[in-house]
């Protein structure tokens, strides 16, 4: 099986995806989009991903060449059942409910207000840096506050459970955004304390922004 992962290096979706696919300890190769470029919505880009976000994965089966996969909770989800071991959601059908709804406060609720898209409409309503700012530390907050205690309830070294999973997958990219907007993480111990347990696992310290190919200087 040959894979492409089409990233951008500090992007959420594509991070969760990385993440993923190095917990699973697939071999992948990285084809950069630069976002801030607005290579993503030229036409080249456009004929792999209609939406044109990222991530775009490519699966190459034998015989079966040209697959396409979007959206990196369906990503994850397919790597989950397509690859077997390391899982990325637990047995227990309460519990993959319970990790898919952590999963999801991050994936549907946080990030997709706090997206590059978003931030530029802002910037082209005239909200300055501050303002985009405190926008992002909102929406941020409120989400965390949510997964907050149930980290703290599920969590036994990772988000949920004693080995990283989906919803680590999610956690660390919107921990490292949240420092990006000056989020104030004090009253979010039990996620504070995964994340930073979490980025000890070479698997998921590997996916980082600033080992990617295409990372630029801070």
């Amino acid at each position: 099986m040959k894979l492409t992962l089409h990233s951008a290096w500090r992007a959420s979706a594509p991070y969760r995806v990385r993440i993923g696919l190095n917990l699973k300890g697939l071999d992948y190769g990285v084809q950069p989009v630069d976002l801030v470029s607005s290579q993503h919505q030229g036409e080249a880009y456009r004929a792999l991903n209609a939406q044109a976000l990222v991530p775009t994965l490519e699966v190459d089966l034998p015989g079966e060449e040209g697959r396409r996969l979007t959206q990196s909770l369906a990503i994850l989800e397919w790597l989950d059942e397509a690859v077997p071991g390391a899982p990325l959601l637990p047995a227990d059908p309460f519990d993959r409910a319970t990790v898919r709804a952590m999963a999801e406060i991050v994936a549907c609720d946080i990030h997709p207000v706090n997206n590059l898209r978003i931030l530029r409409a802002l910037t082209g309503l005239g909200v300055d840096q501050d303002g985009r700012d405190a926008w992002a530390q909102r929406w941020i907050t409120d989400g965390f506050a949510a997964i907050e205690p149930m980290v703290a309830r599920h969590g036994r070294g990772f988000a949920f459970g004693d080995a990283p999973g989906l919803a680590d997958c999610c956690l660390v990219p919107q921990v490292y955004n949240a420092a990006r907007f000056h989020v104030d993480m004090t009253p979010f111990p039990a996620i504070r304390a995964a994340v930073a347990r979490a980025l000890e696992h070479p698997a998921i310290a590997a996916a980082h922004p600033n080992l990617q190919p295409d990372a630029q200087p801070a």
